[in-house]
């Protein structure tokens, strides 16, 4: 039986490169996963390939086509000014030292900034195709890659930001992520799919890892007799045609994890279409085949794969575990405030009147970006990647150094990436929640909205991407603006907003409280709006409205749509999904275009 923190810690056999290169005397170490000799080995042959490739492709000697698949598997896109390069920061764990080197790159090679996806990855949008083997070079110094981020193979492994760390948790995901990307990296069967493929692991009672909403979604479970497993989630997705995925087995032992990774995989790679890359991904087989008839394929390639070569020893468990390092958490005594509970607010109050008495903005901070922690004494925080004015999810070079000084004060060197496009320290002592607040502040990393209205979720749409119909970064920062007001914000409530430039929905409208996506009316930039989508155990899809809006009205639409809510709530608590839920569609299609008529 593996639960959570059971798995056997033991010091690395040798230093890894990382630490030769990157660690500073005197810093704290990050808990994070160290390659071994396998895993270093094979990034740096890949940059090793890649650097002769690209050699190659700029001397004339490979044609574009036959160079396009190779530049794709190292995550390499030509958008509409600029290559991007997507580096792969697996199941969103980073670590100061790679952070500082991410900086580097932006500063060196980019225009001074990174953009975080929602993919828990990191986006450069601006290199040089000539200098990007230098640049995974550089990467693999400090552990870090672009592999499999991009092409029609099993890309990262997202899982949730409070991993390790949360109260509600049924085990670890991150031990499993690892599994998983070991088993998935240059994996020949599954190195050509009918389309890219996305898993999400969740390991909490609360899925803060959309598993619903990707190709395959696990969930972690405690059987009656303690054995732990996952649910397995088969056919989720957005993009043209958004799916909730549907539960093809509701319990697989942990051993057998991969062998039934391998039978689902199976499956999609045999009957998956080929033939059309609109109907190419798993959702939309998992559609035509029913759930049912998908799942009994699935289960019937299982039966030649259980108890394989496939199936997991806890050795290799205890393997990958032993990997990671852990934080050294001090024994720190309980102050008594539960800060999961309903009363956000209050919760918060008790904890400024504790830790910083006379500073109001404290408690709205504590409130939004101050999250529960397994251990007594600690808490999580989320930096805010939404300051109005800043396009969501960009980071400049000299706060990604910034931010790796902070995750040494005060995380142990550690921080993760979150699928909303913010950043988490993930074990912070309650008593230094002040001063970090205070730093975070000074760097323009403490706005208090997580979870509001502007915690806007937006791609990179047409001012960087070559698939984009629309815009999506002045369309979020008009709506930021317009509600760039505390009180107003707080006053609404929690309120998911979500911008995509395009259908195949980066920004994951569909399943924003409020959705937007960009669309083309005869070469002009129009806004689809849907209500009512959401995430976590109850995911659902978002619903249109009616027909799109011109640009310069988006802002417009929005605040109606939150006049109609606050009119028709029941009270503070009833969040505007909810609402949404209760009266439909009618009163704020009324709000909306009768306005507008």
């Amino acid at each position: 039986e593996f639960t959570n923190r059971s798995f056997p810690i033991a010091a690395a056999p040798r230093t890894m490169r990382l630490r030769r290169n990157s660690a500073r005397p005197g810093r704290k170490t990050s808990p994070m996963y160290r390659y071994d000799e396998i895993d270093q080995r094979l990034i740096d042959e890949r940059v090793a390939q890649f650097r002769d490739q690209t050699r190659r492709f700029l001397a004339g000697e490979l044609a574009e086509d036959d160079f396009r698949p190779l530049r794709l598997q190292n995550g390499l896109y030509l958008q509409r000014h600029a290559p991007m390069l997507r580096v792969a920061i697996p199941y969103g764990l980073l670590g100061s030292a790679q952070l500082r080197r991410l900086a580097h790159v932006a500063r060196t090679y980019d225009r001074g900034y990174g953009h975080f996806s929602t993919r828990q990855n990191i986006q450069f949008n601006w290199p040089r195709l000539e200098d990007v083997p230098e640049i995974l070079a550089q990467l693999a110094e400090v552990q870090l890659h672009a592999i499999q981020t991009s092409g029609n193979c099993i890309r990262n492994t997202t899982t949730d930001q409070f991993a390790g760390v949360a109260p509600d948790e049924i085990v670890d995901p991150l031990v499993w992520c690892e599994l998983i990307r070991q088993w998935s990296t240059f994996h020949p069967e599954f190195a050509f799919l009918p389309r890219k493929f996305k898993i999400a692991v969740s390991g909490a009672e609360e899925d803060r890892a959309a598993t619903l909403v990707h190709d395959i979604g696990l969930q972690a479970r405690r059987a009656e007799d303690g054995t732990i497993g996952f649910r397995v989630i088969v056919g989720g997705g957005l993009g043209r045609t958004p799916m909730v995925g549907h539960v093809v087995r509701d319990f697989v032992a942990w051993p057998d994890l991969l062998n039934y990774l391998d039978a689902i995989l199976r499956v999609y790679n045999r009957h998956g279409r080929r033939d059309n890359k609109y109907k190419a991904r798993i959702k939309i087989l998992v559609k035509d085949r029913t759930p049912e008839g998908f799942a009994a394929e699935v289960e019937a390639e299982w039966e030649h794969l259980k108890g394989g070569p496939g199936t997991v020893p806890a050795e290799e468990i205890e393997r990958i575990a032993s990997r990671f390092t852990r934080p050294a958490y001090r024994a720190l005594p309980d102050d008594g405030i539960e800060l999961s509970r309903d009363d956000r607010a209050g919760a918060a109050s008790e904890l400024a009147a504790l830790l910083a008495p006379g500073e109001p903005g404290f408690a709205r901070w504590a409130q939004r970006n101050v999250h529960p922690h397994r251990m007594a004494g600690y808490a999580a925080v989320t930096l805010s990647l939404k300051k109005t004015g800043v396009p969501p999810g960009d980071a400049s070079a000299d706060q990604l150094d910034a931010i790796a000084d902070l995750a040494e004060r005060y995380s142990f060197g550690e921080l993760r990436v979150t699928h909303e496009q913010n950043l988490v320290l993930a074990d912070v002592e309650r008593a230094q929640l002040p001063a970090l607040w205070r730093d975070a502040r000074a760097l323009g990393l403490a706005t208090p909205n997580i979870g509001l209205l502007t915690d806007i979720i937006a791609c990179p749409g047409g001012d960087y991407c070559a698939l984009a119909n629309a815009v999506s970064i002045p369309v979020a920062e008009a709506i930021q603006r317009r509600f760039d007001d505390l009180d107003y914000l707080h006053e609404i409530g929690e309120l998911d907003l979500n911008i995509s430039g395009c259908i195949n929905a980066c920004g994951h409208h569909h399943v924003g409280h409020i959705g937007i996506l960009g669309v083309d009316k005869n070469g002009e930039e129009w806004y689809q709006v849907t209500i009512g989508g959401r995430q976590g155990n109850a995911a659902g899809i978002g619903r249109i409205i009616g027909p799109s809006f011109a640009r310069d009205d988006v802002p417009d639409v929005v605040e109606r749509l939150v006049r109609a809510y606050l009119d028709a709530r029941d009270s503070d608590a009833e969040r505007f999904v909810d609402v949404v839920a209760r009266l439909g569609l009618a009163p704020f299609k009324e709000a909306v275009y009768a306005h507008a008529d």
